[in-house]
């Protein structure tokens, strides 16, 4: 049996601008290394199309907002570098991992974990899976800066990081990996 802090992960969340596919405006990634939460880096991006009303009323970003913010092209090395884990955590991760296949070409996915996936699977009986949900209740946003607030990409890839740890805390890395009896390689919860 692995602990699951043997793994150094990276925690991402996107925040986009509402086109389909969505385009990015906003990236976190908070790295996990021996089951120790890290400081955050974030980008700022200006997207190719605009952001449109319905997203910027979410995330709170304008257009005006990124008018002066760099090309992802300028950041792309850094992103790069900060990705660079043995496995990858977001909360409905398959989203985040679209965006940035599409962003970095010949990016080599890591291994993925999923805490939504993971949360409906190992903390069961919840009437909601949100983000928002969880994070109240296991009081995940304790002692975030006044300056972080949901739908930014900073605050969901830190309370992603802390749901991470909270699900995976006493669990071994097999029992993050495990699939339910029954469920098919195609469905297999936690991994993308």
């Amino acid at each position: 049996m692995t602990h699951w802090g043997t793994l150094d992960y990276v925690v991402v969340d996107l925040e986009g601008n509402g086109g389909q596919p969505p385009d990015l405006v906003e990236l976190a990634v908070v790295p996990i290394i021996g089951g120790i939460v890290g400081e955050p880096w974030s980008w700022l991006v200006r997207p190719s199309q605009p952001i449109t009303r319905f997203v910027t009323g979410i995330h709170g970003i304008s257009n005006e907002d990124v008018i002066d913010a760099p090309l992802f092209a300028d950041v792309e090395a850094a992103v790069r570098a900060a990705l660079v884990a043995s496995a990858l955590v977001g909360h409905n991760a398959a989203v985040d991992v679209g965006v940035l296949q599409r962003k970095l070409d010949r990016w080599e996915c890591p291994e993925v974990f999923d805490t939504l996936t993971l949360a409906r699977r190992l903390l069961p009986g919840r009437d909601s899976y949100s983000l928002s949900a969880l994070v109240a209740e296991f009081d995940l946003a304790a002692g975030l800066g006044g300056d972080l607030r949901p739908h930014r990409a900073v605050y969901d890839a830190v309370v992603t990081a802390r749901l991470f740890v909270h699900i995976a805390d006493g669990r071994t890395l097999e029992q993050l990996r495990s699939q339910p009896p029954g469920r098919g390689q195609d469905d297999q919860l936690g991994l993308f």
